[in-house]
């Protein structure tokens, strides 16, 4: 058995990512960057001030950025907002898994703005013992910081753990840290992860998960 849970949070506890690429691609396009949405798909992804430099450059100040970091996600929270909620089974997925004793935290690039909104409205907290954002990290997925520090915040490595994604991208990070993974195919469709060994299942939602997941290796 696994000896804990980390969970990414866009697309994997909240099905949001259409929300999120839909305001990108708004706000790209406010800026001079107009971007199909498919394109948005493939290319946004990760920490939004890491988005930001890769697309424009040095054409943005660190101050600019910031800026538009903040306003694409304002957006976005009050664009979610009347249809925030989680992943259908979710709810009693943690809650067995709370009342079995695994401990759980939360690995996401989201900003620490978007972390609250979640976890406060939906009321949260109480189930993780670590949850870990886009401030949490210097480094952001693909790199395997993020998880390895939310393992370590359980008392664990992360290969310990079973590492709940939605994401390529966040699948990568998994397998840099050494931990297997069930993908939620919310956003990215299952052939899309042909290539990697470390996922132990697809699923489109939590509902009839059980907590008798068997390690693979």
């Amino acid at each position: 058995m696994y000896k804990g849970f980390i969970f990414d949070m866009d697309g994997t506890m909240v099905d949001n990512m259409m929300v999120h690429h839909r305001a990108w691609q708004r706000k790209l396009n406010d800026m001079g960057m107009p971007m199909p949405l498919e394109e948005v798909m493939q290319k946004v992804h990760g920490i939004n001030e890491e988005i930001l430099e890769r697309l424009f450059g040095e054409r943005l100040t660190p101050e600019e950025r910031r800026k538009h970091s903040w306003e694409k996600e304002a957006a976005y929270r009050e664009i979610f907002l009347p249809e925030l909620r989680l992943v259908p089974g979710l709810q009693a997925f943690l809650d067995k898994a709370k009342a079995a004793g695994i401990p759980m935290a939360i690995g996401t690039a989201a900003p620490t703005e978007n972390v609250d909104f979640v976890l406060d409205q939906l009321e949260l907290r109480p189930y993780f013992m670590g949850i870990f954002d886009a401030k949490s990290v210097t480094k952001g997925k693909p790199d395997p910081e993020i998880f390895e520090k939310a393992a370590a915040s359980l008392g664990l490595s992360a290969s310990a753990c079973l590492i709940f994604e939605d994401s390529v991208t966040g699948a990568e990070a998994a397998r840099r840290a050494g931990a297997e993974s069930i993908i939620v195919t919310t956003t990215h469709r299952q052939e899309e992860f042909a290539h990697f060994s470390h996922i132990i299942r697809f699923i489109r939602d939590f509902e009839g998960l059980e907590l008798d997941l068997q390690r693979q290796r």
